[in-house]
């Protein structure tokens, strides 16, 4: 369990995806890397990103990423305030929702996102496990 959103946050969710069942089956067949962008809002004045290397129910590599290294062009950016993220996290909002009614931003083959909502389902699943509170 870890604060979100912090490095240990992203090492905690590498590893419940990795040793999660569920997910590890339901993401059997995704292939695509994520970056999360979480724009500044109330007391976050800085923008975060976050990258996940995700691929056929394993994830690869999770961190944090700085401004003047985004050389990586990932198959899906999820962009949102700070705020939207919480509200998914804390189940405030269901993912698919937020992403229907823009409140979190995407780019990438949506089709593809839309036949895999199962696998974007189990992965909110985990960030919720593992988060034991939102900083």
């Amino acid at each position: 369990m870890a604060d979100f959103p912090s490095p240990d946050w992203l090492t905690t969710l590498k590893e419940k995806l990795n040793g999660d069942e569920k997910y590890g089956h339901t993401a059997r067949n995704w292939e695509g890397d994520m970056r999360f962008i979480l724009e500044p809002l109330g007391i976050h004045t800085e923008t975060i990103w976050m990258y996940f290397d995700l691929w056929h129910g394993k994830c690869r590599d999770a961190f944090l990423e700085t401004p003047g290294n985004l050389d990586r062009k990932p198959a899906f950016t999820l962009k949102a305030p700070y705020d939207n993220f919480v509200q998914v996290l804390k189940g405030e909002i269901a993912p698919m929702q937020a992403l229907l009614t823009r409140k979190l931003g995407v780019q990438g083959n949506m089709a593809v996102l839309m036949r895999n909502v199962p696998t974007v389902l189990e992965f909110v699943r985990c960030a919720r496990e593992v988060t034991t509170r939102v900083a």
